[in-house]
Protein backbone atom coordinates (compact mmCIF):
# COMPACT_ATOMS: atom_id res chain seq x y z
CA UNK A 1 0.00 0.00 0.00
CA UNK A 2 0.75 3.45 -0.42
CA UNK A 3 -0.53 6.99 -0.59
CA UNK A 4 -0.66 8.74 -4.07
CA UNK A 5 -0.39 12.93 -4.21
CA UNK A 6 -3.17 13.84 -6.73
CA UNK A 7 -2.97 17.66 -7.57
CA UNK A 8 -6.22 19.63 -8.99
CA UNK A 9 -4.35 22.53 -10.55
CA UNK A 10 -7.92 23.75 -12.26
CA UNK A 11 -6.61 24.57 -15.58
CA UNK A 12 -2.20 25.24 -14.64
CA UNK A 13 -1.95 21.63 -15.01
CA UNK A 14 0.44 21.81 -18.08
CA UNK A 15 1.98 25.33 -16.59
CA UNK A 16 2.79 22.87 -13.38
CA UNK A 17 4.17 20.27 -14.95
CA UNK A 18 6.86 22.06 -17.09
CA UNK A 19 7.28 24.77 -13.28
CA UNK A 20 8.27 21.37 -11.60
CA UNK A 21 10.44 19.82 -14.55
CA UNK A 22 12.73 23.28 -14.46
CA UNK A 23 12.27 24.07 -10.72
CA UNK A 24 12.85 20.54 -9.44
CA UNK A 25 13.64 18.44 -12.41
CA UNK A 26 10.57 16.15 -12.68
CA UNK A 27 10.02 13.79 -15.16
CA UNK A 28 7.11 13.17 -17.38
CA UNK A 29 5.27 9.60 -17.06
CA UNK A 30 2.44 10.30 -19.50
CA UNK A 31 -0.20 13.12 -19.99
CA UNK A 32 -3.41 12.86 -21.25
CA UNK A 33 -5.46 15.36 -22.57
CA UNK A 34 -9.33 15.89 -22.38
CA UNK A 35 -9.53 15.17 -25.97
CA UNK A 36 -8.07 11.52 -25.65
CA UNK A 37 -11.09 10.38 -24.07
CA UNK A 38 -13.18 7.81 -25.59
CA UNK A 39 -15.54 9.13 -28.18
CA UNK A 40 -18.50 8.01 -25.86
CA UNK A 41 -17.28 10.66 -22.79
CA UNK A 42 -16.85 13.34 -25.65
CA UNK A 43 -20.32 14.85 -25.70
CA UNK A 44 -19.56 15.37 -21.25
CA UNK A 45 -16.37 17.14 -21.84
CA UNK A 46 -16.80 21.12 -22.42
CA UNK A 47 -15.38 22.27 -25.62
CA UNK A 48 -12.71 24.92 -24.13
CA UNK A 49 -11.34 21.98 -22.00
CA UNK A 50 -10.65 19.82 -24.64
CA UNK A 51 -6.73 20.23 -24.77
CA UNK A 52 -6.55 20.61 -20.82
CA UNK A 53 -4.81 17.93 -18.90
CA UNK A 54 -7.36 15.47 -17.65
CA UNK A 55 -4.61 12.83 -16.22
CA UNK A 56 -0.95 13.47 -15.82
CA UNK A 57 1.97 11.27 -13.68
CA UNK A 58 5.08 13.24 -13.19
CA UNK A 59 7.76 11.25 -11.10
CA UNK A 60 9.83 13.73 -8.57
CA UNK A 61 12.81 11.80 -7.79
CA UNK A 62 11.26 8.02 -6.98
CA UNK A 63 7.73 9.46 -6.36
CA UNK A 64 5.10 9.51 -8.92
CA UNK A 65 2.52 12.69 -8.41
CA UNK A 66 -0.40 12.80 -10.59
CA UNK A 67 -1.90 15.96 -11.66
CA UNK A 68 -4.85 17.01 -13.55
CA UNK A 69 -6.49 20.20 -14.31
CA UNK A 70 -10.26 18.80 -13.12
CA UNK A 71 -12.96 21.39 -13.45
CA UNK A 72 -10.95 23.96 -14.90
CA UNK A 73 -12.41 27.22 -13.20
CA UNK A 74 -8.77 28.32 -11.45
CA UNK A 75 -10.12 28.24 -7.97
CA UNK A 76 -7.81 25.47 -7.44
CA UNK A 77 -6.85 25.43 -3.08
CA UNK A 78 -4.42 23.46 -1.46
CA UNK A 79 -5.31 23.13 2.42
CA UNK A 80 -4.32 20.74 4.89
CA UNK A 81 -2.02 18.91 3.04
CA UNK A 82 2.15 19.38 2.46
CA UNK A 83 4.15 17.66 -0.05
CA UNK A 84 7.79 17.11 1.51
CA UNK A 85 11.02 16.66 -0.64
CA UNK A 86 14.22 15.32 1.06
CA UNK A 87 17.05 16.84 -0.18
CA UNK A 88 20.50 14.52 -0.39
CA UNK A 89 22.48 17.72 0.64
CA UNK A 90 22.48 21.30 2.12
CA UNK A 91 23.29 23.05 -1.17
CA UNK A 92 20.23 20.54 -2.92
CA UNK A 93 17.57 21.83 -0.06
CA UNK A 94 18.92 25.20 -0.59
CA UNK A 95 18.21 25.24 -4.52
CA UNK A 96 15.28 23.07 -3.92
CA UNK A 97 13.98 25.90 -2.03
CA UNK A 98 15.03 28.54 -4.02
CA UNK A 99 13.55 27.33 -6.97
CA UNK A 100 10.08 26.14 -5.66
CA UNK A 101 9.80 29.76 -4.49
CA UNK A 102 10.43 31.82 -7.84
CA UNK A 103 7.51 33.22 -10.00
CA UNK A 104 5.51 33.49 -7.13
CA UNK A 105 6.08 31.34 -4.53
CA UNK A 106 5.76 32.28 -0.91
CA UNK A 107 8.29 31.44 1.81
CA UNK A 108 6.23 30.50 5.11
CA UNK A 109 9.27 29.43 6.43
CA UNK A 110 12.76 30.68 6.11
CA UNK A 111 14.90 27.62 5.34
CA UNK A 112 17.25 27.35 8.17
CA UNK A 113 19.37 24.75 10.34
CA UNK A 114 16.73 22.73 13.14
CA UNK A 115 17.07 20.08 16.14
CA UNK A 116 16.06 17.39 13.04
CA UNK A 117 17.78 18.88 9.86
CA UNK A 118 20.92 20.56 8.88
CA UNK A 119 18.03 22.30 6.27
CA UNK A 120 14.20 23.19 6.43
CA UNK A 121 12.44 25.41 5.18
CA UNK A 122 8.60 25.82 4.15
CA UNK A 123 6.83 27.20 1.19
CA UNK A 124 3.91 27.45 -1.03
CA UNK A 125 4.74 27.81 -4.66
CA UNK A 126 2.99 29.53 -7.34
CA UNK A 127 0.49 27.36 -7.49
CA UNK A 128 -0.50 27.21 -3.86
CA UNK A 129 1.04 23.77 -3.01
CA UNK A 130 2.23 23.50 -0.20
CA UNK A 131 5.95 22.16 0.26
CA UNK A 132 8.38 21.56 3.30
CA UNK A 133 12.07 20.82 2.17
CA UNK A 134 14.67 19.73 4.78
CA UNK A 135 17.54 17.80 4.79
CA UNK A 136 17.56 15.45 8.05
CA UNK A 137 20.45 15.42 10.33
CA UNK A 138 22.00 11.78 10.39
CA UNK A 139 21.96 10.19 13.88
Amino acid sequence: MNIQPYLSLDGRAQEAIDFYKEAIGAKVEMVMHFKDAPPEMQSQINPASRDKVMHACIKVGDTPVFLTDGSCNNKAVFSGVTLTLNADSDAQAEKLFKALTKDGGKETMPMTETFFATRFGMLADKFGVAWMILKAKQP
